[in-house]
């Protein structure tokens, strides 16, 4: 909902039933506010505007849900940007998925390798999906949801020192399935033992860190 606050400035005010049987000049109902943007300008007005206006009061509620529930996971907070991305790119899958159109993540391994927190995210997103709208995304969608979770986080400087890390470790698993010409079962015991090692190993090299006289 568009509004006006205290001092006159232009807002945008977000949470269920705000705008229900209301018209222009109706004062709001502070205590179904969920979510404020104070616009700085008038591109970001009409950005935000052009995202939400395509959206059904239901799947503004699930973008909400979604961005509440990640908010709670990660002990963080998420600017207007976050907001319009995430809103954006469910718009167009809900689209894709009614027409039956599935675009795979080339990242879904990495990305629930090295980010399982963001990853259960991406999962937990598609579970809220399901019961808001009784609409089944594909399983890449996971990833791809995980995905913007990872970039909002990217001034922290962790994403960065993951991807390092997760590039290594990838090479190193590309290296091995080509020495022994198979790939391993990412089930075993075996298998995730060796991810666990190599990842320190990574994280060790990313931090420059010189191996000492005791390590093996």
């Amino acid at each position: 909902v568009l509004a006006k606050g205290d001092e006159g400035e232009e807002i945008i005010v977000m949470g269920r039933g705000l705008g229900f049987q209301k018209k222009s000049g109706d004062e709001i109902d502070t205590s179904l506010v969920e979510k404020t943007f104070v616009m700085q300008d008038s591109t970001a007005t009409n950005e935000l505007t052009r995202v939400y206006i395509d959206l059904s009061p239901l799947e503004t509620e699930v973008v909400l849900d979604i961005i509440k529930h990640g908010q709670e996971v990660l002990k963080t907070t998420f600017d207007t940007p976050f907001y319009i991305a995430l809103a954006d790119h469910l718009h167009y899958t809900l689209q894709r998925s009614r027409e039956n159109l599935i675009i795979q993540n080339p990242l879904s391994w990495e990305i629930r390798k090295f980010f399982p927190k963001e990853y259960q995210l991406g999962r937990d997103a598609l579970k809220i999906v399901f019961e808001k709208l009784g609409i089944i995304l594909p399983e890449d969608e996971v990833s791809s949801i995980a995905l913007h979770f990872i970039n909002a986080q990217k001034d922290s400087g962790l994403v960065e020192q993951s991807y390092q890390i997760s590039k290594i470790v990838t090479d190193i698993l590309g290296i091995v399935r080509l020495f022994y010409g198979k790939i391993a079962d990412e089930d075993s015991v075996s298998y995730n033992r060796f991810i666990t090692h190599t990842q320190y190993f990574a994280q060790r090299v990313v931090n420059g860190v010189v191996q000492g006289k005791n390590d093996t």
